[in-house]
Parts: C-alpha cells; structure tokens; sequence
C-alpha cells in the first residue's frame, strides 16, 4: 500500500493530462478529416483503440523500473535490427517504400518502435561512458550504435526516421558532453554528407527536394499541390476556424491525407488560429514536463531517457508542421498524438510511459 501511495505521489499527472487530451482530441479531429469517406470509416475506431490500448501501456511501462531496460539493452538492440532486417526482406511496400509488416489486422512499422529503443541504447551508452575521456574515439562507437540500425531504416527506404534517429543521437551525445570543437566537424560534415548523398536517394525523395526549392506553379497533384492546398486549408482558418467539420479544404477533400501527414492544415482550417495555437502549447508542455522530468531525475540513464524523448517530441513536431507551413520538403512524420496511425502513437505513448517511470522511480519524493 506505502509503495502504490508513493508511486501515484510521484506520478507526473499533468505530463499524462495532457497527453490523453492530445490522444482524445486527435481522435476528434481524425473523425472530421476522414467524414464521407467510406475507406477511411474505420479509421476512427481503429484510433480509438490505439489511444486505449496505448494508455494502457504508458502506465505499464510506468509502473517499471527505468533501470531495468538498461541491463536488456543490448537484446533490445538485436531485436531492433532484426526487425529491420526482416521488414527489408518480408516487408509491404505502401508509398514507395517497404516499412510495414502486414498482419492481416494492422500494419506494423517497426522503425517507430526502433527510435524507443535507440534512446534506451544511447542513454545506456552514454550514461556508462559518462567518466570516459570525450574524444573521438568515444563519439565514434555511438555513431557506430546508431549507424548500424539506421542504414536498414535507409534502405526501406525511410529517411525522415533516419533523421530522427540521427537527432536523437545528436542530441544525447551534446547533452552527455560533447566538446565544442566537434561540433563544427559535425555541421561541416552534414553538409558535405547532405550533398553527397542526394544522388542516392530514391527516386521519390529527390522529387520532394526538387518539387520544394523549385515549386511547379501549375501543379495539380503530388507533394507541391497537397503543400498549395494545406496552405490554402491554414489561410481559410482565419482566427477561429470554420467551426468543426465545417472545413471545405478538408470536407470537400481538397486536402490530401488530412488524417496524418497533414493534419495540422485540417486542425487549423476548422478551429483557426487560436486552436492551432492551443495544440501546440499543449505540445511544447509535454515536452517541458519531460525535461522537467530530465532535470529531477535520480540518475543520468535516466535523465538522458527523458531528454531523448523531449527531442523525439520536439523534432517530429517541428518538422510536421514545418512541412504543413511549407518551409521545409514534404516528409512522413505524424504530429505526436494527434495525427492517425498505430505504430506512431504506441511509440510515442511508450516513450511517456518511460519518461513516467524515471518520475515515478525517483528515489525521493519532492518531485
């Protein structure tokens, strides 16, 4: 009974508020992206079970140990690449791509499971080196960690997770001490790697790159056309929207894949400016609570858990309405919480699951 007493008192409730009112509203805005559409008919049940069956794995999680997942990681880091090595030999290709395992009931992706695990892999990493002389040598064997599942991210090929990923490491590797020398080699590097590598890309991704430094005024479908009338759909929304479902970008299907990628142009068209507003600050909260989290924690694995996670949480929104704003190439990363999708939710509902135990395993209670 003490240990249940304890545990609710260092439960960070207010990081859980609002990630179930994200969950809830994001199912609310699904159900008016996909109306009239039988297809997509059952996409807001299927969500609604994602967001149940995802709070049921946050307060799991929660309830377990943080430390635990340190003595696993190297398992965890096998299971991680050979789940991309099979979803590159048996996966389903969907978009252009092969990400997704079908099962008959869901698609599975595994990389959204795989950026959990790789924060678990690095914060072990580091919070073990965390003595170790900051040289090259010790920035290389992480680069090394997270090359070697990326690559099979690459070759789906997925290279906005790819990029998370890399971020992730990034940042974990700048919070854990990195010497400012290195960090102009690195941009220097980026540059010169981001060059390199463009003749490599697929077919698709080169498309978007192009499509947005050069931009087809008379476009009339693909990533240009969808970006015009995701525009479009956010300048409608004025002030305080068109009201729910009232959204003619989004009801007359104008816009395109309106229940994810651009959900963001669909939330602004109907609840306007102020709404968009409202769900960012929603946002930028979770990812202060897991800093603050970050910050309070007992030990450095788990600090650095709860900052990998603040950076996941801060990129793949950043970037998801970055490409609805159109400042930056089109990619395929879901708004957390809100846009449509199993994979993406579950990860991310674990990822708080995790932040969660590091508050909840605090070895003191003025939290």
């Amino acid at each position: 009974m003490i240990l249940r007493r304890e545990t609710w008192r260092r439960f960070d409730f207010w990081l859980f508020g609002a990630v179930l009112i994200l969950c809830i509203f994001g199912i609310v805005m699904i159900r008016s992206a996909i109306a009239g559409n039988a297809q997509l008919a059952e996409s807001v049940t299927r969500q609604i079970i994602y967001v149940s069956v995802g709070l049921v794995v946050l307060l799991g999680t929660a309830l377990i140990d943080y430390r635990i997942w340190a003595s696993l990681t190297r398992i965890l880091y096998v299971v991680a690449l050979l789940s991309l090595i099979g979803i590159y030999i048996l996966g389903r290709a969907l978009f252009g791509s092969a990400r997704w395992f079908d099962t008959g009931v869901i698609l599975i992706q595994p990389s959204e499971l795989v950026k959990i695990i790789m924060i678990l892999v690095l914060a072990d990493y580091f919070a073990r080196t965390a003595e170790a002389p900051k040289n090259l040598l010790w920035v290389v064997r992480s680069f090394l960690l997270t090359a070697g599942v990326v690559i099979w991210i690459l070759l789906q090929p997925n290279l906005s997770t790819s990029i998370v990923i890399m971020v992730i490491w990034f940042s974990l590797l700048w919070i854990s001490g990195l010497p400012l020398h290195y960090l102009v080699i690195f941009v220097i590097l980026a540059i010169i790697g981001s060059v390199a590598a463009f003749p490599f890309l697929a077919d698709y991704q080169k498309e978007r790159i192009i499509s947005f430094l050069f931009p087809d005024p008379n476009a009339r479908h693909g990533n240009v056309y969808n970006v015009e009338q995701a525009l479009i759909a956010i300048g409608s929304g004025g002030l305080f929207g068109m009201g729910y479902g009232n959204g003619t970008q989004v009801q007359l299907r104008f816009l395109k894949v309106r229940h994810t990628d651009f959900i963001f142009s669909a939330m602004a068209e109907e609840f306007g400016f102020v709404g968009t507003v409202l769900v960012i600050a929603l946002l930028v909260f979770v990812i202060w609570r897991c800093l603050y989290v970050a910050r309070h924690a007992s030990d450095r694995f788990g600090a650095l858990i709860a900052y990998g996670v603040a950076t996941l949480l801060f990129f793949q929104t950043a970037v998801n309405i970055g490409v609805n704003l159109n400042v930056i190439p089109v990619t395929g990363l879901t708004l957390p919480f809100v846009s449509y999708g199993g994979s993406s939710l579950l990860s991310l509902v674990l990822a708080i699951g995790l932040v969660e135990s590091v508050a909840v395993h605090r070895t003191t209670l003025d939290f």
